[in-house]
């Protein structure tokens, strides 16, 4: 059996009887027909076990809440293609562009990196849970005409927001790639992009591209143009667009890094009117941290700023060199967040590499019942 972790109590946690007791007042509000829990991932390379954990946590209470509350749930995996694929600096200007995914890639490549690197694992925990998923693309997401005529109907309003989509600078970035063919490239901080809002239906945005100088494009709610936004900004588009989705809930299940940036995001929302009720529903998962209390990061490790945690295994950055099938992993995954799941104290809480790692490669079955 493997024991479950010594965790502290905490203020949230001692209010709690089961984790899922914080969406209950937004599942009992109104009438719900079903509850979608919506988990993002940026796709760039291989992910790591962080990014695993909140997949598989977002299965585990999809779970948990159909079998409380009797409403049908599925998981929405929101694949985040507009990452930085390729980053350089104009020597001329001094300006920084990038290449997202997205430009760099095209779409049948797009759609193999998904398939190869995050649909084994969704399909063992969709199949292990019997909870339907769905695999959706921002690149799909953006050209969709509920999420345009949202950016639009923002824009009058965003003066209002901007400071907290960008409390730097007051400018929420916007790229909208150079359209060239085989381009691609845009002003990564959006130094030179300017939007004009022609009509409530139509925006003229203005920029420079790495290498075919000034450029328009037209954001319409059917265009073809690519409206990449920065972070903050795109999920406040997002979340407005779904907060009048009535009779589904759509509860954002994001790692426990978001808790400060969703706070920006939710007064952007105010900002523009939505009320508190309106806010969308959030799941802040467990954060997988190094031993100094840093945040795991892949990314910081390959470039040498930074060490593998001691008691890591090079799977936790890599899941494709876990020692075992795709199947297997699902089922130690599963077996972690019933141990998780199985007290408040150790949902709501950050764990080390190590002690990620500990639980995830013991050998005993699931020490903690399935709700």
């Amino acid at each position: 059996m493997t024991p479950c972790p010594d965790s502290p109590n905490t203020v949230l946690a001692n209010a709690l009887h089961h984790a899922e007791d914080v969406l209950t007042p937004r599942i009992l509000k109104a009438p719900l027909e079903r509850i979608v829990l919506v988990v993002g991932t940026q796709i760039n390379g291989a992910p790591h076990v962080g990014t695993s954990l909140v997949q598989s946590l977002a299965f585990a209470m999809a779970v948990r809440l159909r079998g409380r509350f009797g409403i049908p749930t599925e998981v929405l995996f929101s694949a985040l293609d507009n990452a930085p694929y390729e980053l350089v600096t104009d020597p001329v200007s001094g300006h920084r562009y990038q290449r997202a995914y997205a430009q760099a890639l095209g779409h049948d490549a797009l759609t193999s990196l998904v398939t190869s690197l995050y649909k084994p694992l969704f399909t063992a925990l969709s199949r292990h849970l019997g909870v339907p998923h769905r695999v959706e693309t921002y690149s799909r997401q953006q050209a969709d005409e509920r999420f345009r005529r949202t950016w639009l109907r923002l824009q009058p309003r965003l003066d209002a927001a901007r400071w907290w989509l960008a409390p730097s600078t007051g400018v929420p970035h916007l790229r909208v790639p150079c359209p060239a063919p085989g381009c691609g490239w845009a002003e990564k901080d959006a130094e030179r992009t300017n939007v004009r809002l022609i009509d409530r239906e139509t925006a003229q945005v203005t920029a420079v591209c790495l290498h075919h100088g000034p450029y328009e494009a037209t954001l319409a709610p059917a265009g073809d143009a690519y409206l990449d936004l920065a972070t903050l900004y795109r999920n406040a588009v997002k979340e407005l667009a779904l907060s009048d989705s009535r009779g589904t809930l759509h509860v954002m299940v994001k790692g426990g890094d978001w808790v400060f940036g969703s706070h920006l995001v939710d007064e952007a929302l105010q900002a523009v009117g939505l009320t508190r009720s309106q806010l969308p529903a959030r799941l802040f998962c467990p954060q997988v941290v190094t031993d100094t209390g840093a945040k795991l990061s892949k990314s910081l490790i390959r470039e040498g700023q930074a060490r593998l945690p001691e008691g890591a295994a090079d799977w936790m950055l890599d899941t494709r060199n876990w020692p075992g099938t795709t199947a297997e992993y699902a089922e130690q995954l599963l077996r972690l967040t019933d141990i998780l799941l199985s007290d408040p104290r150790h949902f709501f809480r950050s764990y080390s590499a190590s002690e990620i790692g500990r639980m995830m490669t013991a050998s005993a079955t699931r020490s903690v019942p399935s709700p």
